[in-house]
């Protein structure tokens, strides 16, 4: 699977969402960008084995992090120009703040 395919399963992961797909789909649709096999390397380390099959990981799930962020950038410039009385900066940092509220 491509970066872009990736980025696009992220696309339509929080599409479905907005749209009112169950939680169940959409974590199958995410699911598909995880790999299903490894290549493992022939040691009994066990660092050794856990750092390949990190750096196997590394690749798809940065892909789909840059899909959610280029998602939601979209989506941010998009609003902000409509000229809305709340930014997107001001909804994120009043978001930010409820969830340090919620952490203590």
């Amino acid at each position: 699977m491509t970066k872009n395919d990736i980025q696009l399963k992220a696309i339509a992961a929080l599409t479905a969402l907005r749209g009112g797909v169950g939680a169940d789909y959409v974590s199958e649709l995410l699911g598909e960008v995880i790999p299903t096999r490894f290549v493992v390397p022939d040691t009994d380390d066990p660092a050794e084995v856990g750092a390949a099959m990190l750096n196997q990981l590394a690749d798809p799930l940065s892909a789909l992090i840059n899909g959610f962020v280029l998602a939601f950038e979209t989506v941010a410039v998009a609003y902000d120009q409509t000229d809305p009385e709340t930014s997107t900066d001001a909804i994120l940092q009043a978001l930010a703040l409820s969830i340090a509220r919620d952490a203590d």
